[in-house]
């Protein structure tokens, strides 16, 4: 099954995952700490599940949760003018 993206642990082949966490893969230990840890996440941001834009935001934290995104990990569109920053060498530049 391969390795926790967020504990770093060896998931047994046997494990049955979560359909959603299986795509990470996260391990049932931390999936269900991420279960818990969304319901306050709602809470303290009072995320409305029937709005789309809420439901990404919480899918962005449910990422950096397990690992797979980083706190800071907007992919950033430098073709907006707006979002270049004169000081900092655009990447790949």
């Amino acid at each position: 099954m391969g390795m926790c993206t967020k504990c770093k642990q060896a998931i047994p082949d046997g494990e049955v995952l979560n359909p959603v966490a299986s795509k990470y893969p996260a391990c049932n230990k931390c999936w269900a700490e991420w279960k818990e840890y969304q319901v306050m996440v709602m809470n303290e941001m009072r995320l409305d599940m029937s709005m789309p834009d809420h439901r990404k935001l919480l899918k962005k934290h449910e990422k950096i949760f397990v690992g797979v995104l980083s706190a800071d990990g907007e992919v950033i569109d430098y073709s907006n003018e707006d979002n270049r920053k004169p000081d900092e060498p655009a990447p790949g530049a």
